[in-house]
């Protein structure tokens, strides 16, 4: 079983996607510490797509495929508000999701400089 991923943000204060998150998978095992599968960088439109993961930093031996499991997705909200100008009470966003089959998951971000939500999106 092979699941693909994507994500998105939009920004719900400036109604528009946020481009140039730097976005971080890994592969939470209870008994281990996570493991970096991926990173990517949010495009124009504010998404990582499936093709756009980097797993070259992945940890070594670590499979690219999301395999049934936990999950993480973090978000360095941190650099795209100061770039923003704006002051950020969330330095970065970490969504724990869990894959449990091999369908395509995207999971999005709404996004503002005092709150943010999530869901499981299609």
């Amino acid at each position: 079983m092979s699941a693909t991923l994507s994500s998105h943000i939009l920004d719900t204060h400036l109604g528009k996607p946020a481009a140039d998150i730097a976005v971080t998978l890994h592969r939470v095992d209870a008994t281990a510490t996570p493991q970096l599968l991926a990173h990517g960088t949010t495009n124009a439109d504010g998404r990582v797509t499936p093709d756009s993961w980097d797993f070259s930093q992945a940890t070594a031996g670590q499979s690219q495929d999301l395999e049934s499991g936990r999950y993480t997705l973090t978000f360095d909200t941190q650099a795209y508000f100061d770039a923003q100008g704006l002051t950020a009470f969330y330095p970065q966003v970490i969504i724990d999701f869990v894959v449990s089959d091999a369908s395509h998951y995207h999971v999005p971000l709404l996004l503002s400089a005092h709150g943010y939500s999530t869901y499981r999106g299609s």
